[in-house]
């Protein structure tokens, strides 16, 4: 590798793929970006960013303008191929690793002897070893030739660069050479510590995070259902709870989105079904908490109708999976504000982070408030924490 910097291609530039493929060039690194959506690789190639996350943006116009970053919709050669595309489901929640095959034969024609390919895509356990297989028989001459590993990120929406930059790694390649190898290219951009294993355990340990948090959060849930039958405020519950030295209770919410804890304890599930039994009722819970939430508020709307002679105006405050982000992926808020609009109810959307969106209008929030009969919050963002209000409220995230 000449003057020991890798030339890099990142397949995939979304949530994860972009941010890190500018990060690796801000290292004054060269950096192909591939996606298969024009519209992206034009964005990026003006310099712009086609997501919200905060500092990206800024870093992605010095990159690109600084000519380390350009973006294409197919492959070049390259020392080091990074593969971050979604890992989406099909059927009964199982996997879907199509995109990562796709990914990687599209690799296939520019890869030569001593190249580098990362998986950091959430991958069922066996992935990498079945993209090896894919790069042996496509490429037979290579083979015993590259080196190969798995590489999974540990990142926070609204937080991505400096945790890509901070955080502690799992590195494990599908031999010796290839973990040596990863941990070397991943020294060039990461500070926190690299931690060598094997792919498959590499593999697992993304999964386990987050199937740990996913468990922890089904607790709360569940806990908060008790306590509402109860009439018991489960925030000052938790908060007592919390004080004894080794509990930790997490807080409860509207249910779990985002494109990790509510999708990959489900890779764990579909592989394991016979084993994986709190994991399991651990995403039920979550997933019937947000049932629950639907019919608390169309409960009491009902009843607004039934005191009032008229349909309760409701205002969902919040659509993101988390608080002060953008990102709608499995969002629970989302679901709740989609199924109430569905099902006949008079909504207006709130949600400071989106100026528009498809499906309805958002609405402003001071306006939503002063509007609405119902305020429901569904994500307790920043802006929700300093609003008067002196109307019916229903908090599944502990705003008021």
């Amino acid at each position: 590798m000449g003057n020991n910097k890798p030339s890099v291609v990142m397949v995939g530039l979304g949530y994860i793929g972009l941010p890190t493929a500018a990060l690796i060039a801000s290292k004054e690194i060269k950096v192909t970006g591939v996606d298969i959506h024009q519209h992206v690789v034009d964005t990026i190639n003006k310099g712009e960013i086609h997501i919200v996350e905060p500092d990206l943006d800024g870093l992605v116009h010095h990159v690109v303008k600084k000519g380390y970053l350009t973006a294409s919709t197919s492959p070049v050669e390259a020392d080091v191929y990074l593969i971050a595309v979604p890992t989406p489901f099909k059927g009964d929640h199982e996997p879907d690793i199509s995109y990562v095959e796709a990914a990687t034969k599209a690799l296939l024609p520019t890869l030569r002897e001593g190249a580098l390919v990362i998986v950091e895509s959430t991958s069922p356990v066996g992935t990498t070893e079945k993209m090896l297989a894919i790069v042996n028989a496509g490429r037979p001459e290579l083979k015993g030739k590259i080196y190969m590993a798995y590489c999974p990120e540990r990142v926070l929406p609204g937080n991505v660069i400096y945790e890509l930059e901070h955080n502690d790694r799992a590195i494990g390649g599908i031999d010796a050479a290839s973990t040596d190898k990863a941990v070397a290219f991943y020294k060039h951009f990461v500070k926190g510590e690299l931690h060598k294993t094997n792919a498959k355990t590499a593999e697992m340990c993304k999964l386990v995070e987050n199937s740990s948090r996913d468990v922890q959060i089904a607790f709360a849930n569940e806990l908060s259902m008790i306590c509402d039958e109860a009439g018991i405020n489960v925030w000052e519950l938790i908060r007592l709870a919390n004080k004894h030295p080794r509990v930790n209770i997490l807080q409860p919410g509207t249910g779990v989105g985002g494109h990790c804890i509510a999708v990959d304890p489900w890779f764990i599930v579909s592989e394991f079904p016979k084993q994986a039994k709190i994991i399991r009722a651990a995403r039920e819970i979550n997933n019937y908490k947000t049932e629950w939430a639907i019919e608390k508020v169309k409960n009491t709307a009902l009843q607004f109708k039934i005191d009032n002679g008229r349909d309760a105006k409701i205002a969902c405050m919040g659509l993101a999976f988390k608080p002060n982000i953008d990102d709608l992926r499995e969002s629970p808020a989302l679901l709740v504000t989609n199924t109430l609009v569905n099902d006949g109810f008079q909504v207006l959307a709130v949600e400071p982070n989106v100026k528009s969106h498809k499906a309805f209008e958002i609405h402003d929030m001071q306006e939503a408030v002063s509007q609405a009969d119902i305020i429901v919050y569904l994500v307790a963002h920043n802006e929700f924490k300093d609003l008067t209000v002196n109307k019916t409220v229903i908090d599944f995230c502990n705003v008021s």
